[in-house]
């Protein structure tokens, strides 16, 4: 054994509080409840944050494709756009390919007027946005199924005042040409159902409208706007998007989800690494308590030291007794942190309604984070490195105070007690 059971028991000696050292131990207690706290709010950041983005890309991708195809910089639609699906679904790897219209245009009702986006879609294709086909909660998909109805969101039908078999009225600026310029286009729609995907984003700022629908009233009736792919893996999406531009030629422009919310997405990245600097420096702050602490230790057993020198105790037995004083404060405060984080994690949104109910306000509002719950997402990879990261600083952090003790000198240690 590296350790033996006398380095262990002096040690642990040394830990326990008595008269005269007992400030030392306090400083070690609140070293341990440092690197306990700081190791816990590491861990539960990382988590939530990890959680706050795989949720994040799971609603813009259950909504969103995979991949989007455009048409080229010379070109205003996509045409042949049936044919061209069929290409793009014979790619191995791609579950499903949906053709689409998109158009910004004016929503108006009674209540208020406001932009939206629409987009045109074919029911078999809305049929398999579970997304929204599944969480339908005010009206149905029968109009939408027949060509004639529309789907908006639940926000935007409680801002504009409207419910399933409503009416809501669509401007779009790309009208009809007159002997006076371009006059706005103007139609009238009705409501066929509500859905409420949980993103407050897309629940309050986009329309579905049939495909068909759609192509007369923008007047595209022969193309598409765009292609939404969707893919096996999402992780390799930017491959599949390659073999996309290969197949459909020059003509067109391949996006994967990862180039679409690039800036979005390196946000998030950025601030997880800016969050995991700061937090590590409560840990750090911890670490230094150790080293303040071990080293008062070293010079309150000075004494103890000389007396354990002279009766054949080596250098290297002294040094390990004071490594196991300073690095037990270290694992067992990881080891709590750790704890103290996994129940945290596991019980995060108890929490969160917890904090709720006696603040008596929204601490995490929907419109701002666009997710309805603190969502956490431990990985295990993450918090082992968290854990290990914790150990190395709270054993390097013995590694000075036992070499210091190490190399006192019993008869000076004696002679000036």
């Amino acid at each position: 054994m590296i350790f033996g059971a006398f380095e262990r028991m002096v040690a642990a000696r040394y830990l326990r509080a008595r008269r005269k050292e007992g400030f030392v131990s306090v400083i070690a207690g609140f070293s341990l409840v440092g690197i306990a706290l700081g190791v816990a709010t590491l861990i539960i950041v990382m988590a939530v944050m990890n959680g706050f983005r795989a949720d994040i890309l799971d609603r813009i991708l259950g909504v969103n494709g995979h991949i989007n195809i455009y048409p080229g910089v010379r070109e205003s639609m996509i045409t042949d756009y049936d044919a061209k699906a069929k290409l793009v679904a014979a790619i191995p790897g791609v579950v499903n390919v949906t053709p689409i219209i998109e158009g910004q245009v004016l929503a108006v009702s009674p209540a208020t007027a406001a932009g939206t986006l629409v987009r045109g879609m074919r029911w078999e294709d809305m049929e398999k946005l579970s997304r929204v086909s599944d969480h339908i909660i005010d009206g149905s998909l029968s109009e939408f199924n027949g060509g004639d109805g529309i789907l908006i969101g639940a926000r935007m039908a409680e801002r504009f005042g409207v419910r399933g078999g409503d009416e809501l009225t669509l401007v779009s600026p790309k009208g009809n040409v007159t002997a006076f310029g371009t006059a706005p286009r103007s139609s009238t729609f009705q409501v066929s159902g509500v859905f409420n995907t949980d993103m407050s984003e897309y629940d309050s700022s986009i329309v579905f409208m049939p495909l068909a629908l759609s192509q007369a009233y923008f007047k595209i009736p022969e193309g598409v706007t765009s292609f939404e792919v969707r893919v096996s893996d999402p992780d390799n999406a930017r491959g599949i998007a390659r073999q996309i531009e290969t197949v459909l030629g020059p003509r067109v422009r391949v996006l994967s989800w990862e180039q679409t919310n690039a800036a979005y997405f390196n946000a998030l990245a950025v601030e997880r690494n800016v969050m995991f600097m700061i937090l590590t420096m409560i840990i750090l702050v911890a670490v230094l308590n150790v080293i303040s602490g071990l080293i008062m230790l070293v010079k309150d057993k000075g004494s103890d030291i000389a007396i354990l020198r002279t009766m054949g105790a080596s250098r290297g037995m002294v040094m390990r007794v004071f490594f196991i004083a300073g690095a037990s404060v270290g694992v067992i405060g990881t080891l709590a942190g750790f704890g103290l984080g996994l129940l945290f994690c596991d019980n995060i949104e108890s929490v969160h309604q917890a904090l709720r109910y006696l603040t008596g306000s929204e601490v995490f509002s929907p419109e701002v984070y666009y997710l309805t719950q603190i969502p956490a997402k431990m990985e295990w990879s993450e918090t082992a490195s968290i854990v290990a990261m914790a150990l190395t600083l709270s054993f390097g952090a013995t590694i000075y105070p036992a070499w210091r003790a190490a190399k006192t000198d019993p008869v000076e240690a004696l002679r000036y007690e």
